[in-house]
């Protein structure tokens, strides 16, 4: 029977977690590098995300997954799609690194690393900003229903799509706006995280209220702050069983639904943005029987 990673869903968020993104470096090698990342894989230290290069260079084809979109018609929202994403996670950093040099060494012969990224947990899992993170996420049996692909068939049930944006915030320049300015720019407030209901519709929280889409758009949050040479800002991980979710979400939040553009961009920016498919798990291993010729 096939599982999903049970990292995705894992609660709590990880005090420490490595993000690592590589690009395809030679497709004779990519068999073997797979047979290798899937003993390096446990769906709960370490979660994987395959992109379209690698799956489109294996001859397959897997229903749903695609690149990621370049969304610039009134913000930017660059695409930097990549082979494979991997989110490795636990309570020690240098055990985090010893492990991300081992596996990038395992899968060099086929795969390039371009990122890595550090993550943590900052003030019971909260944004730089000071916001509370993830509050309107889907919990217990509506977590599995939003993020959990089903009767899609072997290899795929259990199967989870994640949008990975990396933001990079203006701290200095949303602290020095009054604290009145900055709740209405999340729509919610600082000190209770109460929803404001006369928020103004740039408010980040109406323009990705996830029961105003039709379909409703819910998925599951796991973003982690960042910090890394005098930057910083929000490692946005969104998973769901449909990546349609989140795209509706971003388009409506850079304005091309109804022209109004989300607060969030007054402050702060997404660098890169890739989508990935999570494969299931199959007696403790990747179950990757579905990256069968198209």
């Amino acid at each position: 029977m096939s599982l999903y990673q049970p990292g995705i869903l894992a609660k709590p968020v990880p005090p420490q977690a490595r993000y690592m993104f590589f690009a395809l470096k030679s497709v004779e090698a990519l068999p073997a590098a797979l047979d290798t990342l899937s003993q390096w894989v446990d769906g709960k230290s370490v979660v994987a995300g395959l992109g379209s290069p690698l799956v489109l260079a294996l001859g397959a084809k897997v229903p749903g997954l695609r690149v990621f979109p370049a969304l610039n018609a009134v913000v930017e929202n660059p695409s930097t799609q990549h082979a494979l994403w991997l989110w490795l996670w636990g309570d020690d950093r240098g055990e985090l690194l010893h492990r991300s040099q081992a596996i990038e060494t395992a899968l060099a012969p086929a795969l390039n690393l371009l990122q890595v990224t550090e993550g943590f947990l900052y003030n019971t899992d909260r944004d730089l900003t000071g916001y509370e993170d993830g509050t309107e996420n889907p919990v217990d049996e509506a977590a599995v229903d939003a993020a959990i692909v089903t009767n899609a068939g072997p290899g795929l049930d259990g199967g989870v799509f994640v949008a990975v944006q990396q933001w990079q915030h203006d701290l200095n320049g949303f602290a020095a706006r009054p604290q009145a300015e900055q709740d209405n720019m999340i729509g919610r407030r600082k000190s209770d995280n109460e929803e404001l209901d006369d928020a103004p519709e740039s408010a980040h929280v109406k323009r990705t209220a996830q029961e105003s889409f039709s379909p409703e758009a819910f998925t599951v949050r796991r973003s982690m702050p960042w910090i890394e040479n005098g930057k910083s800002g929000l490692m946005f991980v969104s998973f769901s069983r449909t990546l349609n979710a989140f795209e509706v979400q971003l388009r409506r939040m850079s304005g091309m639904e109804d022209g109004i553009v989300d607060a969030l961009y007054s402050f702060s920016r997404p660098l890169n943005g890739g989508y990935y498919w999570c494969p299931p798990l199959k007696d403790g291993r990747l179950d990757l029987s579905a990256l069968r010729p198209a």
